[in-house]
């Protein structure tokens, strides 16, 4: 059996919908997810008891997906089952993203889970190598891919984000702690000039078992906004949600969608 620990935002419907059975949906209290139902919601001081609970339930399997917010330890609230995980949660919170990441699969394998990704349940989530879209790269286009892929990997270096718009070989924006929506909507608001890409891959040496890159709808409405020419993907890398429908978004919006070879 499966339990999902399900975030904000898409994903977790995507996988739910793909499963032939409703996982057991969990959620962290103060990040609960948006578009669907929580089964059970735990605080992160009771992680030990949640995790016994888990396995209580016949819980062999964990996924982790949609975004969620690293929550401040209140250590009044920390039970007796979480303790002896105290001094791993902490070091945890206070490392990049994909430091505590690891730290939380860590937990779940030490626990005795097994730690899917959402791409193994659901590998239609990601999109092969190509251009679906009307609209093609051109030279300038392939250049600024480049470029954007040795920025990415400057960003995996500092584990800062996983995202960075490039026009005529400089950044123009990288994705922050506040993710891409808001780096897509803080360029739409500088007028200073149309062109550019977006583009998104995995962090370097980045576990895929949690927090792979995603895009959706939204972000082709951003990028869009933000008047840039289109959207690079490392290819097999970067889930797409709604993929029907990000292709399509693409094509009114006069954008190309590249899915690149990393």
């Amino acid at each position: 059996m499966i339990a999902l620990i399900a975030g904000r935002g898409a994903l977790p419907a995507e996988l739910i919908a793909r499963l032939p059975e409703r996982p057991m949906v969990c959620a962290m209290s103060g990040s609960e997810p948006d578009q669907v139902e929580a089964d059970v919601t735990f605080r992160l001081e009771q992680l030990g008891s949640f995790l016994e609970e888990l396995k209580s339930k016949g819980i062999t399997q964990v996924c982790m997906a949609g975004a969620v917010t690293r929550p401040q330890i209140d250590p009044s609230a920390i039970d007796g089952a979480t303790l002896p995980l105290v001094p791993v949660l902490q070091a945890a919170i206070a490392a990049g993203d994909d430091g505590a990441l690891r730290a939380v699969i860590g937990i779940l394998e030490q626990g005795g889970f097994e730690v899917k990704a959402a791409h193994e349940i659901a590998p239609d989530l990601l999109m092969p190598e190509g251009v679906p879209t009307k609209v093609k790269p051109g030279e300038i286009d392939k250049a600024d891919a480049e470029r954007a892929a040795v920025i990415a990997f400057g960003l995996s270096a500092a584990d800062i984000g996983q995202a960075c718009a490039v026009r005529s070989g400089q950044a123009i924006a990288i994705e922050t702690l506040f993710g891409t929506d808001w780096m897509l909507e803080s360029l739409a608001q500088r007028p200073d000039g149309q062109g550019g890409l977006f583009y998104k891959a995995p962090k370097a040496g980045q576990d895929r078992r949690a927090d792979l890159p995603t895009i959706g709808p939204a972000t082709v409405a951003g990028a869009a906004r933000a008047g840039l020419n289109g959207i690079v993907l490392e290819a097999e890398g970067v889930i797409v949600l709604d993929r029907e429908e990000v292709v399509a978004a693409c094509d009114r919006h006069g954008l190309f969608l590249w899915l690149r070879e990393a």
